[in-house]
């Protein structure tokens, strides 16, 4: 699964976040420490499964790209 992500540099190093996955944000020293933080933070983002509230109806669709 490939994730669009966007580098911010900044004095303490890059900040950077998955802007299709709304609060998903981290940061690191170097740009390689800051891409692999991202990625462990859409792997827990993507695995956190919410509750829906009670009497909803879940189900599940396909969306081709």
């Amino acid at each position: 699964m490939k994730i669009r992500v966007v580098l911010y540099p900044s004095e303490e190093g890059f900040a950077v976040c998955a802007p299709n996955l709304p609060g998903c944000w981290s940061q690191g020293a170097t740009e390689q420490a800051a891409l692999e933080n991202i990625a462990e933070a859409i792997r827990e983002y993507l695995g956190t499964e919410v509750k829906p509230d009670e009497g909803a109806e879940v189900r599940e669709i396909e969306v081709a790209v």
